[in-house]
């Protein structure tokens, strides 16, 4: 492919290239908080809040399943037609998730949303590679790097602008202009002469992951709510999960081309870089997707305020990348994650801390710490993949990393949205006979709309006050997922 980039290079004008890339880059980064936002604004109007968490689960799900497949296909067929076709899916999802009329179809959209979003990251990051020369890739992340915190900071506050002054569905339809013009830049830009090779696609390795992960997410989601966790429901879906990981590891070691290489696995940097990149998948998720929900559902503030208060792990999170690029030089790998892994702690034990009178400023600052930790971690864990490989491992190395970092926020999104369910479910439960007739799961759809001041001030502060504990499980939850990170994190090697 590196001779066949050389050539392709006296047609393909880097500049345009690269803004092509950074605007895919961009569409696929400001999902991840706009959508959080609108959230609340999105259940007050379609319903279904035990559905909540499904529409983050269905759009990682299909991201997560097919971030390996997209890298492999785009080293048969090329960069350049996998990636088109995977804005094209992304789009077509987002059009759909703009008209959606229930949290069913939302749900729905947001899997064909998901099943383009996979291609978006590994792709770009894979013409960045193809175009640059190592001396040149440096400067290059630089830019990148910026595209997250700028698209991360101008997210959250865009959808709550979005969901005060239009409505929730222009967050999806925002995507329709920056395809569009991504696609445009690609097809008149990048030149690709692409040796044809037989595809050795590991079609069997796929279809047993998504397998073994929708099995997982339904039963993290639906254990405990729909069925209960000592039941035959729950005991055949473990079986189906233990049977299809179990076939997947089997496939994977004798594929010619595995979906996941294990082998890179075996080096203790890239090991513990991927096993955190999992858990900081939880942490992360957790914060963005909840914390809206938080801010206006208890502290009883507006779309925007809530927009706001994420959007200080959006600041955190660069402003920490780049001191990374620093500190690594300075003290060392070890030590700068170590950093990364105390400053998540920080933050997820401020959300622990948070109260209803503890205001939004208290909500932003636990997110900047956040943003903190992951901006120093995932920059050194990049870092160390690449230089812990060889060129002809360092892409596969690469989309393992980002492929854990999907996987952490797929089970998170399922974990913590059962955590949610169940809590409140149980808190519920507990109240009185004449409570349990008239307020469910669903009751919280009124809370985070205009539907509020339809509650007697008793019930308005039952629900509040279920929703505050609920989401402090869930919080929780994160704590001890930092914890685990800042463990693993440990055993790295003095010397790395």
């Amino acid at each position: 492919m590196e001779a066949t980039v050389s050539k392709a290079s006296k047609t393909t004008k880097r500049p345009l290239v690269l803004v092509a890339v950074i605007l895919a880059m961009f569409m696929g980064a400001i999902e991840a908080t706009i959508v959080s936002t609108a959230m609340p604004a999105i259940v007050a109007d379609l319903g279904g809040f035990s559905l909540y968490s499904w529409v983050f689960s269905a759009y990682l799900l299909m991201n997560a399943a097919t971030v390996l497949i997209y890298g492999k296909l785009s080293d048969i067929y090329g960069r350049k037609p996998v990636l088109i076709t995977g804005i094209v899916l992304f789009l077509i999802g987002s059009f759909l998730c703009g008209f959606a009329g229930s949290m069913e179809q939302l749900i729905i959209f947001r899997l064909l949303q998901g099943l383009g979003a996979g291609a978006v990251m590994p792709v770009a990051t894979t013409i960045v590679g193809d175009l640059y020369t190592k001396e040149e890739r440096a400067k290059v992340q630089g830019y990148l790097s910026s595209v997250w915190g700028i698209s991360a900071v101008m997210g959250p506050a865009l959808g709550g602008l979005l969901v005060e002054h239009v409505s929730w569905r222009y967050v999806f339809w925002l995507n329709l202009p920056l395809g569009l013009l991504t696609i445009a830049g690609l097809i008149f830009f990048l030149h690709e002469k692409v040796e044809k090779k037989k595809p050795e696609i590991d079609y069997a390795g796929t279809m047993l992951f998504l397998v073994t992960i929708s099995s997982l997410m339904y039963l993290l989601v639906e254990g405990g709510v729909q069925f209960a966790w000592l039941s035959t429901p729950a005991a055949l879906l473990i079986a189906v999960i233990a049977v299809a990981l179990s076939l997947f590891i089997w496939q994977e070691k004798r594929a010619t081309e595995p979906m996941m290489p294990f082998q890179l696995w075996k080096v203790r940097s890239i090991l513990i870089a991927n096993i955190v990149s999992f858990t900081t998948g939880v942490i992360l998720i957790g914060v963005s997707s909840f914390l809206p929900t938080y801010v206006q559902g208890v502290m009883g503030e507006n779309a925007t305020i809530a927009g706001f208060a994420l959007t200080a792990m959006s600041i955190g999170w660069p402003l920490a990348s780049t001191l990374s690029g620093r500190l690594l030089l300075s003290i060392g790998y070890r030590q700068t994650t170590i950093i990364g892994g105390v400053a998540l702690i920080i933050g997820s034990g401020m959300f622990l801390l948070m109260t209803k009178e503890s205001g939004p400023l208290w909500a932003a600052g636990s997110s900047f710490f956040t943003g903190v930790g992951m901006g120093l971690t995932s920059t050194a864990f990049i870092v160390s993949i690449q230089s812990s490989v060889e060129w002809e491992q360092r892409g596969a190395a690469t989309a393992a990393n980002m492929f854990m970092r999907n996987l952490g926020n797929t089970v998170g999104a399922a974990l913590l949205g059962g955590v949610l369910n169940n809590q409140l479910q149980a808190y519920l439960s507990s109240q009185s006979e004449e409570s349990v007739q008239t307020l469910s799961l669903d009751s919280i759809n009124q809370l985070l709309g205009d539907g509020q001041s339809g509650f007697s001030p008793e019930v308005r502060h039952l629900l509040t006050e279920g929703l505050a504990a609920s989401l402090h499980s869930v919080y929780f939850v994160v704590f001890l997922f930092a914890i685990l990170s800042f463990a693993f994190l440990l055993f790295l090697k003095k010397n790395d």
